[in-house]
């Protein structure tokens, strides 16, 4: 039975009866997000700069960035595997922290309704980063976990949405860390709980400890960080990735036989304009444009390379082996021998975004970079990017297009 004389608004100390609610579980769930959204900001500031968004406007899905750009850098083809870990790490991690966010939340709720919203400059300053903190946490998880999953049904383009809401969203978890950190080391340190406002003036009976409630979050986080990060290996692992679209999903078997992230149907690709006898590969630079068969580029000297697939939806392959021709060599026949230059890759994918992609001049001179003909010893398949696709080290899955119809090489 409902107590009569219970205060029933939320503004109210006596409202919030959980025992459990206390300056040391708040403070320890504080501590394991600040290290956690620490690590998904630069995770996530690096992923963007590896689309090497200052090169092109194809590239670069927040032009109006402004100073927000500062930060940006040529991205290196070494390690060959950067991509893959720094987004198997953003990702995975991310879904990890979604327990301790909502324990979180919960914890300070009494705070979030209390009266008067302010006391005093500091406290009113306190209560706006509180706001923008806890709409930001939400806005940037929620958006994540549906591109994560596909789908798209948030207004406008995930990129910007993703981008501009982080730093707003970290400039607010910083001055809240500034505020409340003191605060924090003092209860971790001294763990009392007296006058404190987290605390129920009327708490109900306890039914969990709460170092048993820090388990139980523990234990929930554990359980979506096994159910995710498999879609970053192959292998029986992979089929633990329930919570992730690449995860368990069979790919077929065979040489082209591992995870694509769209088929050739879904980007309009026709069979009939990948074959021998109609498709060319147009190739432009310095001294002029070449159209290449590919007996012809069959001709040409082909290399071998083992790089993985790595998308920004946290799901990569296992380094596959690709053969074909260097994007090097590929300037070379247009005039760059002294040196390659960047390159402006266009799809037979007529609409989509990255149906266009630049690679910047040090990804071009990579031996490993390649016009791959062949992956595993076998012709790629159509859902792979036959007629021929780019392979680059260390870069992001979308700037390896597939389906190449022309390459025009030059300072972009």
């Amino acid at each position: 039975m409902r107590d009569p004389h219970a205060p029933r608004s939320p503004s109210s100390p006596g409202f919030w009866r959980s025992p459990l609610r206390g300056p040391w579980f708040t403070s320890v769930l504080g501590l394991v997000l600040l290290a956690g959204i620490t690590v998904l900001f630069v995770t996530g500031l690096v992923s963007y700069a590896a689309y090497n968004p200052d090169l092109s406007p194809v590239n670069d899905k927040t032009p109006d960035k402004g100073i927000l750009g500062f930060y940006l850098f040529a991205w290196p083809t070494d390690p060959h595997w950067l991509y893959r870990l720094n987004q198997g790490v953003h990702v995975t991690l991310g879904i990890t922290l979604i327990p301790v966010l909502l324990a979180k939340l919960w914890s300070v709720a009494p705070r979030l309704f209390a009266l008067p919203p302010a006391r005093s400059l500091a406290h009113a300053l306190e209560r706006i980063s509180l706001l923008l903190l806890v709409g930001g946490a939400l806005f940037q998880f929620v958006t994540g976990v549906l591109n994560i999953q596909l789908d798209y049904v948030f207004p406008g383009s995930f990129y910007p949405l993703h981008f501009y809401g982080a730093w707003v969203f970290f400039a607010a978890f910083v001055v809240h860390v500034l505020l409340r950190m003191p605060t924090v080391l003092r209860h971790l340190r001294h763990p009392r709980e007296e006058g404190n406002d987290l605390v129920s003036p009327r708490p109900a009976e306890p039914t969990v400890s709460r170092r048993g409630a820090l388990w139980f979050v523990g234990g929930g986080s554990l359980l979506l960080c096994a159910t995710t990060v498999g879609q970053n290996f192959d292998g029986p692992l992979r089929r633990t990735a329930l919570l992730a679209p690449h995860g368990g999903g069979d790919p077929g078997s065979g040489p082209n036989g591992f995870q694509i992230n769209k088929t050739a149907a879904y980007a309009g690709i026709d069979a009939a304009e990948t074959g021998e006898d109609v498709w060319r590969l147009v190739v432009t630079g310095r001294t002029g444009t070449v159209r290449l068969r590919r007996d012809e580029l069959l001709r040409l000297p082909q290399y071998s390379a083992a790089l993985p697939i790595a998308c920004v939806e946290g799901w990569s392959t296992s380094d596959q082996w690709w053969r074909g021709v260097r994007l090097r060599d590929l300037a070379a026949l247009v005039g760059y021998g002294d040196g390659p230059p960047d390159v402006f890759v266009e799809s037979l994918q007529r609409s989509g975004a990255f149906r266009e992609a630049a690679l910047r001049a040090n990804q071009v001179a990579d031996p490993r970079s390649l016009l791959a003909l062949y992956v595993n010893g076998e012709e790629l398949s159509l859902d792979h990017g036959r007629p021929a696709r780019i392979i680059v080290p260390a870069a992001p899955g979308v700037l390896n297009t597939k389906w190449v119809a022309r390459m025009t090489f030059g300072e972009l």
